[in-house]
């Protein structure tokens, strides 16, 4: 077949800029032979040009993708056009797929149809940078989602869920997330040289959440020892990968053969192991996988799920050490608490503490019962102003004194006075709001008296509710005294409820208009009063506590008269 030349001669402007260019140039003929290919294609395939003479690009490098739709209609209508090449040469690329971008003109050649030039640059250094330009922005993206979706709550159970979700399915197809084991309580320590991960929260698809119940066991922990995988990785703080794991590969994760045997039943063919590290310290670590037909993990999803990792373990570790604290202060308020004495036969006594759910710190809130002469029972609910230990133990103080107080005989107007009046002569620094209540199950009243507490409700024993709107006397330790009672018939199977202002105050909302939401309740007046106390904080709190909050319910009995 003819081939098309250059013209010969030393000197020639139109030679020197075609051989001498770094753009590849080729000649075309009508059925997209090669004509001509200057040196630079030459060198970019690593084959001469009589390689290419007489035979289609498809012929001579079939791993390149073939603009030939495109070459055709510039053959067709004698318009250029641009068009892009990708795929490999015979020449090694550290950017892998190589990409060039190239027009093509048509040219009429001496003694036959016309054909084509096409001049082509390479752009593969151009479209890696765009590429890994777009992975920083997606990679940042994730990194900002995470910050956002991850650690929304201070539960620990919530968290890892945010995380074990956010992963998967975006970035895996199942991930389960444990946390490592530093408290015992309830259960033996690990054998020395292990560490123990609790099962905490993970992600699958659907129908493949037993997975999920299987995977380390069918308990709550998983004693880890060292050589393992999982350990490893948490010891050097690197991730772990294993793609197209081998069964021998599973083994070193999971050491039951058994716990092999589930990985690929599952159809998991890949699994990343990431430590989730802060300040230095491993406290959980992230398991995923990957299933069926998608691809293995790549090393910048690798870079990618650290980033996420490092970030979501802040969220973690402080979920952690929040239910950690609040499990330890919320013990210290039950044992500052202790139970209320036992009242008089004649009356039933039920009380909860609930602590806030914004925050880790004990309260002042306090309650009792007191048995006293002649059958009667002196009820108490407190609430000293504040948050924290200090509180907390302040609240103690306030408990102990007024047990002391009430030992001898007085009206429930003379104990609040002289509760304040000895509270602020020892000049503690905390206020308390408080109210009594002393019930007479053989009189069948009730006398109240307030230091500036919300009023107590009556569940009579029709259904009704009544709020008992005592007169207001100053907070206990401002030595200003000045109480008055408040007397109420009460009838047998009458429940009278005392609580502190956490169960009723609302942002935004008037104290009195929520202490009358009460009233509003439907209650059963032979509901047993832990019962009574649950729908009580149900349908006033929905669980959402701004505020600690203690509430006392006594009920007097229908045969105490």
């Amino acid at each position: 077949m003819p081939q098309w030349h250059l013209p010969e001669g030393e000197g020639l402007p139109g030679r020197q800029l075609v051989e001498g260019t770094l753009a590849a140039i080729v000649v075309l003929d009508a059925q997209l032979r090669h004509l001509y290919v200057n040196p630079a294609w030459a060198e970019i395939s690593g084959l001469p040009a009589s390689a290419f003479l007489g035979r289609t690009l498809g012929e001579v490098l079939p791993d390149l993708q073939r603009p030939d739709d495109v070459l055709a209609e510039v053959l067709a209508d004698g318009r250029p056009r641009e068009t892009t090449i990708s795929g490999t040469t015979g020449v090694s690329s550290p950017l892998g797929q190589r990409l060039w971008r190239a027009v093509y003109h048509r040219v009429e050649l001496p003694g036959q149809d016309a054909g084509l030039c096409g001049i082509g640059v390479e752009i593969s250094s151009l479209r890696s940078y765009l590429d890994d330009l777009e992975t920083a922005h997606l990679r940042l993206a994730l990194l900002d989602a995470v910050a956002t979706r991850v650690g929304t709550t201070l539960d620990i159970e919530t968290t890892c869920q945010e995380l074990s979700d956010f992963l998967a399915p975006s970035l895996a197809d199942m991930a389960a997330v444990g946390i490592v084991e530093e408290e015992f309580t309830g259960a033996p320590p690990p054998r020395p040289g292990f560490v123990r991960l609790r099962k905490v929260r993970g992600s699958a698809p659907a129908g493949m959440e037993w997975l999920l119940h299987q995977m380390g066991g069918p308990g709550p922990y998983i004693d880890i020892p060292r050589g393992v995988a999982t350990r490893h990785c948490m010891d050097v703080g690197r991730p772990w990968l294993g793609n197209l794991a081998s069964d021998d590969l599973f083994q070193k994760v999971t050491v039951d053969p058994e716990r092999t045997r589930i990985f690929r039943a599952a159809g998991i063919h890949s699994l990343l192991i990431v430590p989730l590290i802060t300040a230095g310290r491993p406290v959980g670590v992230v398991l995923m996988g990957r299933t069926g037909t998608s691809q293995p993990f790549s090393d910048d999803d690798v870079t990618t799920i650290q980033a996420v990792a490092a970030r979501a373990a802040l969220s973690v570790d402080s979920a952690r050490r929040y239910s950690h604290e609040h499990t330890m202060a919320l013990e210290l308020q039950r044992a500052l608490l202790a139970e209320p004495r036992a009242p008089h036969p004649g009356v039933e006594v039920t009380a909860r503490y609930i602590p806030s759910g914004r925050s880790v710190l004990v309260g002042g809130d306090w309650y009792d019962s007191i048995p006293l002469p002649d059958a009667q029972t002196l009820l108490v609910m407190g609430d000293v102003m504040g948050h924290g230990f200090q509180a907390a133990v302040t609240m103690s103080q306030y408990r102990s004194l007024l047990r002391t107080i009430a030992t001898d005989v007085m009206g429930v107007e003379e104990i609040l006075e002289e509760f304040d009046r000895q509270v602020a002569q020892l000049g503690l620094d905390r206020l308390a709001t408080c109210l009594l209540a002393v019930m007479d199950p053989q009189d069948g009243t009730c006398t109240a008296a307030s230091a500036g507490h919300p009023p107590p409700a009556v569940l009579r024993p029709d259904g009704s509710i009544d709020i008992l709107w005592l007169p207001a006397g100053p907070p206990i330790g401002t030595g200003l005294g000045g109480y008055e009672p408040l007397t109420a018939t009460m009838a047998p199977g009458t429940t009278l409820m005392l609580y502190t202002d956490g169960l009723v105050e609302r942002r935004g909302t008037d104290i009195d208009d929520s202490v009358q939401e009460f009233q509003g309740l439907s209650l059963s007046a032979d509901t047993p009063l832990d019962d009574l106390l649950d729908t009580v904080l149900a349908r006033l709190a929905n669980g959402a506590y701004e505020d600690d909050v203690a509430i006392l319910a006594a009920r007097q009995h229908h045969h105490a008269r």
